[in-house]
């Protein structure tokens, strides 16, 4: 297991150490967030509620094969006469096929980038030019969330998803077990914030993750989440909150003009 995680470690910070610096893109939107509620990440409705509805699909390196689903972005489009000087935050919550930007918001969150009473202005835009970066995501205390979902089949089939990630983070790795007992076994990344497993151990259960932040990682164990008769459908609180933030890698960061 410890060759594993060096081996993972090194893919995933190779290609995450630089989240913190700002990139130049341009963003479009849909005119309908339900678009991204049944998005690529699979979190569905419940999506419609995350961040009051300020939502984006990103292009599939920000993605990262659904390890970047539940990132926190910090959008601001560089018409100054339209758009506020912050610009506005989004989850991200499905991925953006379209080659053309590297996101694509929710109306909402397209709309948020403006000053007051112009929202619709920067409607008209279609597509704007914009700066972002990625910011670590604060839930207000909220611990990090485990709901099984409607396919899961007990005794023998297992599939979560993980609501609430905290911090400048992701999820790589799952393992579940039983409580009390030492024999784990590794989840599988179903489709972007679903884990899924064909060997259920029975009783409550406990998970163990691999949280990756920048160049530098950790386990976290998350004890007793679901009981013995745990149900379809239910969100179960994990008892943990995430909140690492990501450390900065990058030999050429082109921060400074994000004040």
């Amino acid at each position: 297991m410890g060759l594993f995680l060096c081996v993972l470690f090194f893919l995933v910070f190779s290609a995450t150490a630089c989240d913190r610096c700002v990139h130049q893109t341009k963003v479009a939107y849909f005119s309908s967030a339900s678009a991204l509620s049944a998005g690529a990440c699979g979190y569905s409705s419940l999506a419609i509620d995350f961040n009051g509805g300020q939502l984006a699909a990103a292009v599939p390196s920000l993605y990262k094969d659904g390890a970047g689903c539940g990132a926190c972005f910090q959008i601001r489009c560089k018409n100054t006469t339209l758009c506020t000087e912050e610009g506005t935050r989004v989850i991200v919550t499905d991925l953006n096929r379209n080659n053309r930007t590297d996101f694509v918001l929710s109306s909402r969150a397209f709309m948020a980038m403006a000053h007051k009473g112009m929202g619709q202005n920067v409607l008209k835009l279609g597509i704007a030019d914009v700066e972002y970066k990625r910011v670590p995501c604060d839930y207000k205390n909220k611990n990090l969330a485990v709901r099984v979902e409607e396919s899961s089949q007990k005794p023998n089939y297992l599939a979560i998803k993980f609501l609430y990630q905290g911090g400048q983070t992701e999820i790589v790795a799952v393992d579940v077990a039983q409580v009390g007992s030492s024999n784990w076994n590794f989840m599988s990344r179903n489709h972007g914030a679903v884990w899924d497993t064909s060997r259920v151990p029975t009783g409550p259960l406990q998970f163990r993750f691999v949280v990756t932040s920048g160049y530098d990682g950790k386990w976290i164990w998350a004890q007793k989440v679901l009981p013995a008769d745990w149900k379809n459908g239910l969100i179960y609180d994990s008892g943990v909150q995430i909140t690492d933030i990501a450390q900065e890698g990058c030999s050429s960061c082109d921060d400074g003009s994000w004040k």
